[in-house]
């Protein structure tokens, strides 16, 4: 017999109830009982960052972190970005950049980014590298990564000048 529990919290800006077994993961609520699937399963032990998302402001592997955690918590996805002007400003650069190719690691590069322009608008290259140093690609390499989020916050910062 499995313990269910109901848990409340803050998905991209609604207020949402769930019922979660004790044992259940952030990645497994949002993906098999939410149905947003942006948030990624790459290694289910917090080394890629594929499954990187926002609590209450900051990066968590959401495979690392239990579904009852969330209770009372603010917790933003890739989905939830949509319209954030972090968020715009990243998604162009890194399209402009050409820092996605497969796809598979960007939600949690984005979501990391994310974090890193929250507390610091305007970064350098070293510093966007030491922000993505647990997110893994295999494709696109780093360096169009780090020149997008870059990127991104030099427009940013530029729209905050006008």
């Amino acid at each position: 017999m499995s313990l269910a529990l109901e848990i409340g919290f803050t998905l991209n800006g609604v207020q949402r109830r769930a019922t979660v077994d004790p044992g259940m993961s952030t990645l497994a609520l949002l993906r098999d009982v939410v149905g947003l699937t942006g948030t990624k399963y790459g290694c289910g032990e917090g080394e890629c960052g594929a499954c990187t998302i926002l609590v209450d402001g900051k990066s968590v592997a959401a495979c690392l972190m239990f579904a009852l955690d969330c209770d009372g918590r603010a917790i933003t996805t890739i989905e939830g970005v949509a319209g954030d002007r972090r968020g715009d400003a990243l998604r162009d650069a890194f399209v402009r950049r050409g820092a996605v190719q497969c796809g598979f690691c960007t939600p949690g590069m984005m979501m990391q980014s994310l974090e890193l322009l929250g507390e610091n608008p305007r970064p350098d290259a070293a510093a966007a590298q030491r922000a993505i140093e647990g997110n893994l690609c295999r494709c696109t390499g780093y360096q169009k990564i780090v020149e997008a989020i870059v990127e991104a916050g030099e427009r940013l910062a530029s729209e905050d000048a006008r």
